[in-house]
Parts: structure tokens; C-alpha cells; sequence
């Protein structure tokens, strides 16, 4: 009993975290549940549960308001039960992903109803890509392995060195097309924040194997480990239910994608680090991330929303994350700010001004969009 009362006094959120794997069972749960309710919306149960459930609770409950204590950080980041609440996120994410397949290859089941289960298994694909987040910051081999794990659903396996070797550095500057700039809508980001991240990943790992004179196609390279693990995830699933599942397994990893880049355009929207006097960016800042301590959220996405001290600290542990005075607060939790993004105009009504109350009006303290490219014409000259 004493130590069940420690840990609570170290962390008032520490038998909540199992929650945030709500998130994979959305994956088990559809067919169950329209078996016995009758109710064909079950099919829909992610995004349901993502941009409806989540949103409002997050309005019901309201912040988290808590900080763990400095004096409980060795506990906490040391406490083997956290690292469980993430690893028993693959396995529930991989059945129900075999789950789906067996589902889809049937026939018995509309294509509204596939396409339903489809949509479900990409939300958990997206939450799955911030499992793999948390997984690959860590130094342990077999949390970096578990992390390449859990992004073969999505097929976006880049993702492990760019985020850690690209966005990491390069965040909240011109220069990391996953931070968003003022102006720029959620349509015109993803193209650049999806080409960019890739082109990004290609050039460091490249990089990286030739410091280590190695050949790039090698066993060391991080981008074909984590890409052959899609390959052989997708290969078994067309193998073991047929071709017909191939159009489900894309929309499925390309809906995992787009969650996930969508959460990058909220993260850092017109922010900026200023430079030195040499021209080097000040070091990140807990002002270069946008947060928000929304308690629902924050649990059922192993404190993302913490973002601040994620990008000034990387070697936190989610449960060590604090909210921040210093960080600029977003107006809701990431699931509802996700839904003003698919709208530009909403997105720009309720953000723009947060933007530049956060810099005291100064749009040249804003990460903007450069101006359009002038086209020149010669006088005269003829088609």
C-alpha cells in the first residue's frame, strides 16, 4: 500500500497511461462491436473516437495542470512500467491490422463498411507513428527497434532518422519543411513537409553511412531496416488474404501519414528561432513549440501535446514532460486544433493572431512564407 501511494504522490496520472492504448484497440474492437450492437457505424470507431469522443472530454475535463516533481525524475524516467504502456502498443496495433486483412479480403462486407475499417486502421496507424516518436528518442537498441517496428504499418519508416537527425535540428526554421509557416496552409504543407522529410532522410543517412565508410546499401542503413519491415508486413498481408487487401493497406498508411504531418503543422506554426550574430539558430527554446495541456489528450497520446520540453529535452521520457510557462498555448487539444487545420480560413482565424501576439505584433520575428517567384518576360518576345 506505501507503494502504491508513492507512486501516486510521484505521478497522479500513472494508472491513466494505460488509457493512451484506447488507441490500438480501436483496431481489435469493430467487428465485435458490430456484431453484438448491430451498429454498422463501429466500422468508423477511430476516427470517432479521435475528432468527436476526444475532443469533446478534452472540453469536459479541461487541463491536466500537473508537473511531475524534479526531485521524481530518476523514478519516473527508470519506472519500467511507462516503457510498457508503449510496447504493448505493437502487438495490440499488428492483430488488429491481421484482423483487418481477414476482414477485408470478405466478401460478406460492403465496400462503405471496408472503408470504414480501413479509415479506423489508419487513425491507429498515425498514433502508431507517435509511439514509434516516443521509442525512438531513446537510447536502449530495443526501443530504436521497436520504433522501426511500429512505423512498417505506415510505410514511413524515414521518419525514424529525419525526425531525430532533421526536424530535431532544424526545427521552427525555414529550413525543416515539417514546421509550418505563417500563412501556409495545411494543403500546401503536406506536399512540402512529405517530399522535404523524405528528401531530408535520404541525404543524412547517406551522410551518416559515409562518415562510417559504409556502402548504402548495407545492413547498417536505418532507412532500408525500417523499410524492408513494410515491405514484409505488406507482403505477408497480400500473401495470407489475397490482392484484394492492397487498396485498404494504402489508404490505411496513406491516412496514418497525413495524421501525422497534419500534428507536425500544429506543432510549430509560424514559429521561429532567432539566429546569432554568426547566423547559427539560438538553440530550441521552449517558445518554438506550440502546446497544449489538455488532460484527455495528453494521456491518450503519451504526452505529445508536451511539446516545448519534448524539443528543448529530447532525452525526456514522456512521463517526464512538463508544461511550460514559456511555451505558447494552442486554444484546444491537438484533435480538435487537427480539425481547424482541414479548414484554411478557420485554421487562419483562430491562429494567425495567436502567432503574432506570441512575437508582440512583429512579423519579422515570424517563420513566413517566402514571396512567390517573379516570372520574367522578355519585351518582344513571341510563342
Amino acid at each position: 500500500m506505501a507503494i502504491f501511494e508513492h507512486s501516486q504522490a510521484r505521478d497522479p496520472k500513472r494508472y491513466l497511461w494505460v488509457l493512451g492504448l484506447i488507441a490500438p484497440a480501436c483496431a481489435l474492437l469493430p467487428s465485435q462491436l458490430v456484431v453484438h450492437t448491430g451498429l454498422e457505424v463501429f466500422w468508423w470507431i477511430g476516427p470517432i473516437i479521435v475528432f468527436v469522443a476526444i475532443p469533446l472530454l478534452d472540453w469536459a475535463v479541461g487541463d491536466d495542470g500537473s508537473n511531475p516533481r524534479d526531485a521524481d525524475y530518476e523514478a519516473l524516467s527508470n519506472d519500467r512500467y511507462y516503457r510498457w504502456c508503449t510496447y504493448l502498443f505493437l502487438p495490440m496495433q499488428f492483430i488488429g491490422l491481421l484482423i483487418a486483412g481477414y476482414l477485408w479480403s470478405r466478401t460478406e462486407l460492403s465496400l462503405v463498411d471496408k472503408l470504414g475499417l480501413a479509415v479506423t486502421l489508419g487513425v491507429v496507424s498515425g498514433i502508431g507513428i507517435n509511439a514509434a516518436h516516443e521509442l525512438g528518442h531513446r537510447a536502449e537498441h530495443l526501443e530504436r527497434w521497436l520504433a522501426k517496428i511500429a512505423l512498417a504499418q505506415s510505410g514511413y519508416g524515414h521518419f525514424f532518422v529525419e525526425h531525430n537527425r532533421g526536424h530535431h535540428v532544424r526545427v521552427a526554421t525555414p529550413e525543416d519543411p515539417a514546421s509550418a509557416r505563417f500563412g501556409e496552409s495545411l494543403w500546401e504543407f503536406l506536399p512540402r513537409s512529405i517530399l522535404g522529410g523524405l528528401s531530408s532522410a535520404l541525404a543524412l543517412e547517406r551522410e551518416r553511412l559515409s562518415r562510417r565508410g559504409k556502402r548504402w546499401f548495407s545492413r547498417d542503413n536505418h532507412l532500408l531496416q525500417a523499410w524492408s519491415m513494410s515491405i514484409a508486413l505488406f507482403g505477408t498481408m497480400i500473401l495470407i488474404f489475397g490482392p484484394l487487401v492492397i487498396p485498404f493497406l494504402a489508404l490505411q498508411a496513406l491516412i496514418g501519414v497525413g495524421l501525422l504531418e497534419t500534428v507536425n503543422y500544429v506543432e510549430h506554426y509560424g514559429l521561429l528561432r532567432p539566429r546569432r550574430a554568426n547566423g547559427l539558430y539560438v538553440r530550441c527554446a521552449p517558445r518554438d513549440s506550440w502546446n497544449s495541456d489538455r488532460l484527455v489528450t495528453n494521456v491518450f497520446l503519451f504526452h505529445l501535446q508536451r511539446h516545448s520540453d519534448h524539443h528543448a529535452n529530447p532525452g525526456r521520457r514522456y512521463q517526464t514532460l512538463r508544461s511550460l510557462e514559456q511555451a505558447p498555448q494552442l486554444p484546444l487539444g491537438y484533435a480538435s486544433m487537427i480539425i481547424l487545420a482541414v479548414v484554411p480560413p478557420l485554421w487562419r482565424a483562430v491562429m494567425d493572431r495567436r502567432v503574432l501576439a506570441h512575437y508582440g505584433g512583429d512579423l519579422m520575428l515570424v517563420n513566413t512564407k517566402p514571396p512567390p517567384k517573379r516570372r520574367h518576360f522578355i519585351r518582344g518576345a513571341t510563342g
